[in-house]
């Protein structure tokens, strides 16, 4: 099993892949100085990943401040808690609010509206 983070810093890891990516598209359209409508598109491309990073960036911020405080039992650092479950952002103790799932192994899926 792989190393699990909080929700939180996952979004936040992905926007960041956004912004690289969209960085390595743009430098991609150098390779085609020769076509400028070729180069356009791979620069556009490119800011649209920025762009998507932003959004994603705002989104979670506003997440973020919905998302309850609570101490870690483990480490006694104050983290956030996004859903039923999750992690907490320094030493990834598993921690929940819901009294019902208090005790039982780790699961994602007690995030989902059907479980």
């Amino acid at each position: 099993m792989g190393k699990i983070s909080s929700k939180i810093n996952k979004i936040r890891t992905f926007a960041l892949s956004l912004i690289f990516i969209g960085f390595i598209v743009m430098y991609g359209g150098i390779f085609f100085r020769n076509s400028p409508i070729l180069m356009t598109s791979f620069m556009l491309l490119g800011l649209l990943f920025i762009i998507a990073s932003t959004v994603v960036y705002f989104w979670i911020g506003m997440l973020s401040t919905k998302s309850v405080q609570v101490e870690c039992p483990s480490c006694g650092k104050t983290t956030k808690v996004l859903g039923r479950v999750d992690m907490c952002m320094y030493c990834n103790e598993p921690l929940t609010l819901d009294k019902n799932l208090e005790g039982k192994d780790f699961d994602k899926k007690y995030n989902r509206k059907n479980s």
